[in-house]
């Protein structure tokens, strides 16, 4: 008669913060490993064809400026290739609109005078939609087409943060928190914002102390001696103001939970994109979201909210054209929802969660560690995607 050995006894929180800790030890042994001498990410270089079509100009013109002396020298391999850094184009950039034929100014696409700030929320109330994946790769393209742009994540997990290179419990790196905190240690937005490895592509990291902020607010809301905890949804909106001529576009990373963090950062919002996988259970929990945000921001704006967006859209994510059930489900959502869905979905591609297996975006990794086929069809759409979003953003701005 075999006899059973009891399971071992363990303490369940001791045994996670054990577990944890080595998790983030081991993750950044493979940080200092990817990432030497000192554990910040580097930016690659980009080719001709690509630094052409991030200012909107042929590769001939790139080469003439070339050949004639003008503008950043590019590095040439020893194949002849040549290639641009990011500061490179940047530079490059503004040479072209100092120097352009017409009047009109199309290489910087910064704010004028009188246009608004724009901030997008990214949200969604289930993980796995494809949110971060969305608003990191957004911001870097926004970065890499000309515009002055600061990440916010506002997720404790920090994963837009990890894919930026920064690890919240080693790094130490202070998160929005510090800003719309309701003590006296309330610190200005400029002190938490750091800079990437993009050019003109800055971060707020996050880290576990944003959970606090959930905590801090139905409190703050109890004391009837100041409107500070009545207002809470002011308070990213009040914090931003301290930088705003500083950028041109300000995207946040909500958690994946109606919070007070996210209704916080629909306040502060100009416009509203939602991602969704499209599949019926996501859907069904699309819709609950709706429900509970609709009827949230209701209370809200009767509180003294002002919820004004230039435009929200929904975007269809992780999307594979040949699943005939997900096509069907995306008829389905255009049929209700035609005119709020992004014209251009984007494709599932192995070429973006293989890049963020070495916490990467598709503009951080080099396209020859990928079938060719396999990382143009992925850049191309989440290019698109972009681009009609930066479109959105410039209609905002009566261009």
């Amino acid at each position: 008669m075999n006899i059973a050995m009891p399971l071992p006894k363990f303490e369940f929180d001791d045994k996670i913060l054990d577990q944890g800790a080595e998790i983030s030890r081991r993750l950044d042994q493979l940080r200092m490993e990817k990432f030497p001498p000192n554990a910040k990410k580097t930016l690659r270089s980009f080719s001709m064809a690509e630094v052409a079509h991030y200012l909107g100009v042929t590769q001939n013109n790139l080469k003439r400026l070339h050949l004639e002396g003008k503008g950043p020298v590019p590095a040439q391999a020893a194949s002849g290739r040549r290639s641009y850094t990011a500061e490179q184009m940047m530079e490059l950039r503004h040479y072209l609109d100092r120097n352009g034929r017409t009047e009109v100014k199309k290489y910087v696409p910064h704010r004028k005078p009188g246009d608004k700030l724009q901030v997008i929320a990214v949200v969604n109330f289930k993980g796995g939609s494809g949110k971060t994946t969305t608003a990191a790769h957004l911001a870097q393209y926004l970065a890499l087409t000309g515009h002055r742009v600061l990440a916010i994540d506002l997720d404790p997990q920090a994963s837009l943060s990890a894919l930026h290179g920064f690890q919240p419990e080693l790094d130490r790196n202070l998160s929005l928190y510090e800003s719309i905190r309701y003590d006296g240690e309330r610190k200005p937005i400029s002190e938490v914002i750091l800079p990437t490895n993009f050019p003109g592509l800055d971060i707020i990291p996050a880290n576990l102390e944003l959970q606090e902020y959930e905590y801090d607010t139905p409190l703050a809301m109890q004391d009837r001696s100041s409107l500070e905890g009545r207002q809470f949804f002011t308070r990213i909106g009040k914090a931003l103001e301290e930088v705003d001529s500083r950028y041109d576009v300000v995207v946040v990373d909500c958690p994946p939970q109606l919070g007070y963090l996210t209704l916080t950062a629909m306040s502060a919002a100009t416009s509203v994109l939602i991602t969704v996988h499209p599949q019926m259970l996501d859907l069904m929990s699309m819709s609950q979201f709706l429900l509970m945000l609709g009827g949230i921001l209701k209370t809200v704006k009767q509180a003294g909210a002002k919820v004004q967006l230039d435009w929200f859209r929904y975007l269809i994510t992780r999307y594979e054209p040949t699943d005939i059930p997900q096509a069907q489900m995306v008829g389905f959502m255009q049929s209700m929802l035609a005119e709020e869905i992004l014209s251009n979905p984007m494709l599932k591609s192995t070429a973006i969660s293989d890049a963020g297996l070495t916490k990467q975006t598709l503009y951080e990794v080099e396209k020859n560690s990928f079938t060719r086929s396999t990382y143009e069809r992925a850049i191309e759409s989440l290019d698109a995607v972009s681009a009609e979003i930066a479109t959105l953003i410039h209609r905002a701005w009566g261009r």
